[in-house]
């Protein structure tokens, strides 16, 4: 059975292989074959993927991301869809779930949503139910950044607080939109905002995110 994840992944590689190497991203600075490269970086160059994490290993991160940048754009993209390597934690299913569900989804969202013609997708309930349960558990992680109170809640009420504060921002969507809030792409997340002026437009400029 098809998970959410290998999903994901199937449809960030069709949409960046439709889109082209030079298209823009909701990733500051990055174009479609940058991304590209980010993600095959991330599952096949552990060593290299630290180095967002851990400061000495920057310069080594970046070396590995220009040598994977410079690949033909095709083979990345065959990369993506082939996954990781066996030997790589990521080829089992259920950290591949975990790790990637999300990854995937929002790196979708910064190819289609930076497109000029873009459309939203409908998400089905089981999937938005998947999303909804992530943002919730990740929500004070991705919003200790922000600047006020800042409240995600659902359309039919439920709520997760991801931060503590005052005065507060209320942020109403769709789970997927609410994800996408948190991850630091407010201007490209379909919301509703409640709360003071002056607050809303603090929350909608800050880094959330990881």
């Amino acid at each position: 059975m098809s998970t959410h994840a290998k999903r994901e992944r199937l449809l960030l590689a069709d949409l960046l292989e439709a889109v082209g190497p030079e298209a823009p991203t909701l990733c500051h600075g990055w174009t479609a074959r940058d991304l590209a490269a980010h993600v095959v970086v991330r599952e096949r160059r552990p060593d290299a993927a630290a180095g967002l994490v851990i400061g000495p290993l920057k310069n080594r991160r970046d070396r590995i991301m220009t040598e994977f940048t410079e690949k033909p754009y095709e083979e990345l993209i065959q990369l993506i869809r082939t996954g990781p390597p066996r030997m790589s934690p990521f080829s089992l299913k259920q950290l591949d779930e975990a790790a990637n569900t999300v990854e995937f989804y929002v790196h979708t969202e910064d190819v289609r949503r930076a497109q000029p013609d873009w459309s939203a997708r409908e998400l089905d309930p089981v999937f938005a139910d998947v999303l909804w349960s992530r943002t919730e558990k990740a929500a004070r992680v991705l919003g200790r950044k922000a600047p006020v109170g800042l409240v995600l809640r659902r359309p039919d009420g439920q709520t997760a607080v991801a931060h503590r504060g005052t005065p507060v921002v209320t942020v109403t969507g769709e789970p997927g939109e609410l994800l996408l809030f948190a991850f630091g792409r407010q201007d490209a997340a379909r919301v509703d905002l409640e709360g003071e002026q002056d607050a809303i437009g603090r929350v909608t400029t800050a880094k959330l995110g990881m």
